[in-house]
């Protein structure tokens, strides 16, 4: 699969390192083809608290902490497939690994594919759709 070259992993406003993207690539590939999805460009954008914070407050109009926001930017008529941004807020990463009991990299993991899954189409605002979601998670995350 040479589309791997479709996901970017970036950081913003801290110092951190991705690691095992060859991995991370390949899975989220399958994550895409199983969902009958093409991605053109994936940005994975590895920040803050303050920065997601901020950009929750100016988009979303929450104002509180959370772990990732998704930017879907796919538009047919312009893009040959999906193109959109997951912001990940590292600090929610850790402290969430710490609550459910599991190490940093797989929550970080979770959190990538829960991005992806909202870019497929999923959403995440009901009981029914996060059991869903969770699920489509927990399957993503064995491939690991």
């Amino acid at each position: 699969m040479n589309g791997s070259k479709k996901f970017y992993f970036h950081t913003h406003n801290i110092t951190y390192r991705v690691n095992n993207r060859t991995e991370i690539r390949r899975v989220l590939e399958r994550l895409f083809q199983n969902e009958k999805k093409n991605p053109e460009q994936i940005d994975f954008i590895i920040c803050d608290d303050e920065y997601l914070l901020d950009l929750n407050k100016a988009h979303l109009k929450h104002d509180y902490y959370t772990d990732v926001i998704t930017f879907d930017y796919t538009t047919e008529e312009i893009n040959e497939g999906v193109v959109g941004e997951v912001y990940i807020s590292i600090q929610r990463v850790r402290d969430n690994a710490t609550k459910f009991k599991v190490n940093t990299t797989t929550e970080l993991h979770r959190v990538m594919i829960h991005g992806a899954l909202h870019l497929c189409g999923y959403k995440d605002h009901t009981a029914v759709a996060r059991t869903r979601m969770t699920a489509k998670e927990d399957y993503y995350l064995s491939l690991f």
